[in-house]
């Protein structure tokens, strides 16, 4: 469940080099559109894609910060650096 209305993007099923590809570009659009906060969803399970979006956003200068969601831990909320 989301518990926010903001735009999303769902990493299940996806690769790493896939997902890294698809959150820059998530993430540049949603900069470009003016979009505060995005979500994305990389599930639970080992902690593959979660790892993967983490370190995408460390270095993504387009990020002002992101943090699990306290309701969902298989969703990291994004704050972009508007």
């Amino acid at each position: 469940m989301i518990s926010y209305n903001i735009p999303t993007l769902d990493l299940h099923g996806e690769s790493r080099d896939i997902a890294k590809i698809l959150v820059q570009d998530f993430i540049r659009e949603n900069y470009q559109l003016q979009t505060k906060k995005i979500a994305v969803i990389h599930g639970i399970g080992e902690g593959i894609l979660k790892k993967t979006v983490h370190e995408e956003l460390k270095t993504n200068k387009l990020v002002k910060n992101y943090k699990l969601n306290n309701f969902n831990i298989g969703e990291t909320i994004i704050e972009l650096n508007l």
